[in-house]
């Protein structure tokens, strides 16, 4: 049963670099150069400030001078407290699946991500509602779209996850407590694209419906 999400993914905001097969590939290359010396062994984290909350239907400001790209990801909200947790156990700790914008300003390097890039006022949009865990068959075989301007511009699949919703869990909960409310980022995949003031963003994940965006100016 769908739940209005303001009211249960009210935690803290963690975002996952890298998730997507096809985008670590791209990067593959420069992990083996100065700083990073060899491939991420664990998760890559950052976390989206509480001033970066947004909603459906509500606009996001297009920073003057900046390049803006949207981040079409799903979103896993925790339902209980995971702290240790197994790979097997990992899901019990879900309260349900959204959608999210994760907008950022370019970023040329994964090694600090860059509050600056992802941090802005607005600048992470969730919605339209929370769909409950057993309400999706499979949150690992789930078709994700980007349309701008009602033009699909981006498309992929939550079945080319790095790391599974439960891998994450369980790698993330290893050292920090997940606490009811917060919500785990997935992650983006390649290919993001620019937008500019005027612009409708639509994110569309198969089984959680769609989360639209409005571009204005700053």
């Amino acid at each position: 049963m769908s739940r209005a999400l303001h009211d249960v993914a009210n935690g803290t905001l963690f975002g996952v670099a890298l998730n997507y097969q096809g985008l670590l590939n791209q990067r593959i290359a420069e992990f083996g150069q100065a700083p990073y010396q060899k491939p991420p062994v664990k998760p890559v984290l950052f976390i989206k400030t509480p001033n970066t909350r947004n909603g459906h239907d509500r606009a996001v400001i297009h920073p003057q001078g900046e390049r803006l790209q949207p981040g079409p990801a799903l979103g896993v909200v925790i339902g209980k407290s995971a702290s240790r947790v197994s790979i097997e156990n990992a899901l019990e700790h879900v309260a349900g699946y959204t959608i999210v914008n994760e907008f950022s300003l370019p970023e040329d390097s994964y090694y600090r991500p860059a509050v600056k890039a992802k941090c802005r006022d607005g600048f992470c949009s969730l919605g339209p509602e929370l769909v409950g865990r057993d309400q999706l068959a499979d949150p690992h075989q789930l078709s994700l779209k980007l349309f701008v301007n009602g033009e699909l511009r981006q498309e992929n699949s939550t079945a080319n996850f790095v790391r599974s919703i439960p891998q994450l869990i369980a790698e993330i909960s290893e050292f920090m407590t997940l606490h009811e409310g917060d919500v785990l980022i997935t992650g983006t995949p390649e290919g993001r694209v620019d937008v500019q003031p005027g612009d409708t963003v639509e994110v569309e994940i198969s089984g959680l419906g769609r989360l639209v965006n409005h571009i204005v100016a700053e």
